[in-house]
């Protein structure tokens, strides 16, 4: 992959990237303001670079911005700016599908999942059967939060298993809520 660097506006050196990596970063564009956009495309662009953990800082440091005196900014596109996760889960999900061979089932599974909160501040959580610890039995539950994800299955060459590739999670509130 040939990548050369070119100074925006800002001075920040973005690369040049091939046309395959522009059209998957350009899908991802309307999910975020002019503003945020640059400051979201450095750090997918670094997220595929970097090495390790895939985390803010070393997103940057891939992209050879660890002296950006601006550094924060872009700690600013995940906690800050206003943009959809959903949204984004439904990009991801339509650049996937289209990646699939034409003649390739089109295979999705739902899955659901409790996460373990519990705190006055959370409004949203519910009681739930927690299916981790209960047994035929015994029914233990749990205060959470409930997520339902839907995932795309897809064979691949080097696997005798489909793989998963997740998208489109959503929080379902509860019937009742909990009263702690």
């Amino acid at each position: 992959m040939m990548v050369h660097a070119t100074a925006n506006t800002r001075g920040v050196h973005m690369p040049t990237l091939p046309v395959p990596i522009q059209e998957v970063l350009v899908a991802f564009a309307p999910l975020f303001t002019r503003p945020v956009w640059h400051h979201a495309q450095v750090l997918m662009l670094g997220a595929i670079l970097a090495r390790g953990k895939r985390t803010v800082t070393s997103a940057l440091r891939a992209m050879g911005l660890a002296q950006e005196r601006r550094f924060t900014n872009y700690h600013r596109v995940l906690n800050r700016a206003v943009w959809h996760a959903c949204f984004a889960a439904k990009v991801l999900l339509g650049l996937l599908v289209r990646l699939l061979p034409p003649k390739a089932p089109l295979q999705i599974l739902v899955d659901e999942t409790i996460e373990r909160r519990n705190g006055s501040k959370i409004k949203t959580k519910g009681v739930f059967r927690d299916a981790v610890r209960s047994s035929r039995n015994k029914v233990f539950h749990c205060y959470g939060l409930r997520w339902v994800a839907m995932m795309l299955l897809v064979a691949v060459p080097w696997s005798s298993r489909p793989w998963r590739y997740p998208s489109i999670p959503s929080r379902h509130p509860p019937r009742r809520p909990a009263r702690n």
